[in-house]
């Protein structure tokens, strides 16, 4: 059949009709956080301002969904606890099926998250031992917050039948479940202030209050990614009192696989402009560089991190990758300001 100059016409205008009116945009970066509610999510938009490329924060059901998520190749970037990382690398506790993950790699670590115990006011529970036979949320499956809390049971000699009830609730729905009187108290593991347990103070009349005993010290001394911490006074309310607690540290997680380029200009973006990422919260505003490549690190540095911190002089140029290695000593905090 002759292709006439007609028919030829209703082709092409076809064929330029079926193709995209524009290029595909580029693949956003996504940094899984947590609850929205919770400090990790205000810290991966705060990274994802910080770097100059299409970028995400996304909500998730916290640290252990993340680094599943990242042994999966699901992810390249997420925010986890120091302790949950360290399960991870090793393969235990809640990765004990999975086995060890050797391609987790640290890029540094964040605020630290003290473990928070939120109480009504009526129920006269004074610390964690008041707990026993009340209605307790002890988080979602894959949070960092029910996990540590299941090791501080452990520690304790509780189980669950050691509650009247126990509920799994994620960050973002136990506060309203606190006020209406569904649950006596409440857990999260996070960085102060949160605006969840702020929410809790204000509208449900309850507290914070302090975690403390000789199960507590049997974790801190045990496990090197638990610490002492504490809640300042007045922080939520002028007659808040200040809390003593133990926590972990927020981690920013990769694998060995992402592109390490990728990795030093995301590291770059953040410490070339520290005194702006440190203002999107508070709970920010104390860390240095120091501690950020030093402290709560559960894996070896990225290469790409690694890259960039021998460049600033942070780290000797023979330094190796490994965690927890007092390599960062030769960080002058007075750079990030």
């Amino acid at each position: 059949m002759q292709i006439t100059a007609r028919r030829l016409a209703i082709a092409m205008a076809s064929l330029l009709l079926s193709l995209p009116l524009s290029a595909p945009a580029e693949t956003a970066l996504i940094i899984a956080t947590a609850s929205p509610a919770g400090v990790y999510h205000v810290v991966g938009r705060a990274l994802c301002r910080a770097i100059d490329t299409p970028c995400r924060a996304q909500p998730s059901d916290g640290s252990s969904a993340n680094l599943r998520a990242l042994r999966r190749g699901e992810l390249m970037f997420a925010l986890a606890q120091s302790d949950i990382h360290q399960y991870a690398v090793q393969g235990i506790e809640g990765f004990r099926e999975a086995g060890p993950d050797t391609s987790l790699r640290s890029i540094f670590s964040l605020h630290s998250e003290p473990f928070t115990l939120v109480v009504r006011r009526r129920t006269n529970i004074r610390g964690f031992e008041d707990l026993q036979h009340r209605s307790v949320n002890i988080g979602n499956p894959g949070s960092g917050q029910r996990s540590t809390m299941l090791r501080l049971m452990d520690a304790r000699g509780w189980t669950r039948s050691d509650f009247r009830q126990v509920h799994d609730l994620p960050a973002d729905q136990q506060s309203m479940e606190l006020c209406h009187g569904n649950i006596d108290a409440m857990v999260y593991t996070v960085g102060h202030p949160n605006a969840s347990v702020a929410q809790a103070i204000r509208l449900c009349d309850a507290e914070i209050v302090d975690v403390e005993g000789s199960f507590v010290d049997l974790m801190v001394n045990a496990f090197p990614y638990f610490t002492r911490a504490s809640i300042p006074a007045g922080l939520y309310a002028p007659e808040q009192k200040e809390v003593h607690t133990f926590g972990v540290r927020a981690t920013l997680v990769t694998t060995q696989e992402t592109d390490p380029d990728l990795v030093y200009r995301l590291v770059a973006s953040v410490f070339d402009d520290f005194p702006r990422f440190q203002s999107s919260h508070p709970a920010l505003g104390e860390l240095t560089p120091q501690m950020m490549i030093e402290d709560g690190l559960s894996a070896p540095l990225h290469e790409g991190a690694l890259r960039y911190y021998r460049e600033r002089g942070w780290l000797p140029a023979e330094a190796l990758a490994t965690p927890n290695a007092a390599l960062g000593r030769r960080v002058d905090s007075a750079q990030a300001n």
